[in-house]
């Protein structure tokens, strides 16, 4: 029995045959995961005490804020920002932070605490999200102002961190935020804007809303940040744990030690 053409074995094995793009795609990917860096011992220093964190408290007003000596670092934005999946992400527990299913509904402040051995070492606040339209006129004023007098007042706060959405980038009541906490800057409170969700930016997005940030936040200090991807967790990790542990200063550091025999003072 004679085989047709049309049932050759030929033509069928020709798209078998043109399988190499696939094979060249997997060599790509894994020659890129092999140029990564395997993180940093500062890195796995920074991931492992951000995943000691654990609830601690919630505020619905300051007078409720329990008085603490430790670094407390405030995490801040407008609705939908990505602030719980950012907490989550750093800490690397799941629903650690979590949003209301309604947007702007939210109405606390919560404190996370941080610290290996159960000894409490550093806080992480989550700010009520705000500039929801649906949220009523009253609650918006109140909280505007829960907000303000938290970041001019709390004492042991020593960073805050603004989440924005890069394709919005910052709005109004961003640049409200950043007039309100531009004085405690000044005096060396840390500020850092995390340009969340950038997985949905190009590359030339990315770069263009990274520049138009950093002149909106006065040249501060600016990262892309993907719970998606990863990008900048490791980074941002860092910066944490660099703001509630900083080095020694060079001058206290370098402090001649006294003599034993000499008198004090």
């Amino acid at each position: 029995m004679t085989l047709s053409p049309r049932s050759t074995p030929v033509k069928s094995q020709k798209p078998t045959a043109k399988r190499a793009p696939p094979k060249v795609a997997a060599a790509k990917m894994a020659a890129a995961l092999a140029a990564q860096a395997p993180p940093s011992a500062e890195a796995k220093t920074a991931m492992g005490w951000l995943h000691t964190a654990k609830f601690l408290t919630t505020a619905p007003e300051l007078k409720h804020l329990p008085l603490l000596d430790v670094p407390e670092i405030a995490f801040v934005g407008r609705s939908n920002a990505g602030k719980s999946t950012c907490i989550n992400t750093l800490t690397q527990i799941n629903r650690l932070a979590f949003a209301s299913k309604t947007p702007g509904r939210t109405q606390s402040i919560n404190l996370f605490a941080l610290g290996k051995q159960g000894v409490l070492d550093a806080v992480l606040a989550d700010l009520p999200g705000y500039g929801y339209a649906a949220v009523p006129k009253a609650a918006k004023y109140r909280w505007q102002q829960v907000m303000g007098n938290y970041l001019q007042t709390r004492d042991n706060l020593k960073g805050v961190v603004l989440l924005c959405d890069p394709r919005l980038g910052l709005t109004e009541l961003d640049e409200i935020l950043l007039d309100v906490i531009r004085p405690r800057v000044e005096e060396g409170l840390k500020f850092l804007v995390l340009l969340t969700k950038s997985d949905k930016l190009n590359k030339t997005e990315a770069a263009k809303a990274l520049s138009i940030v950093r002149l909106q936040a006065g040249g501060g200090d600016v990262k892309l940040f993907s719970a998606l991807k990863r990008q900048g967790v490791e980074e941002v990790a860092q910066h944490l744990w660099q703001w509630a542990h900083p080095p020694v200063k060079a001058a206290q550091a370098a402090a001649p030690a006294k003599d034993p025999g000499e008198p004090c003072e």
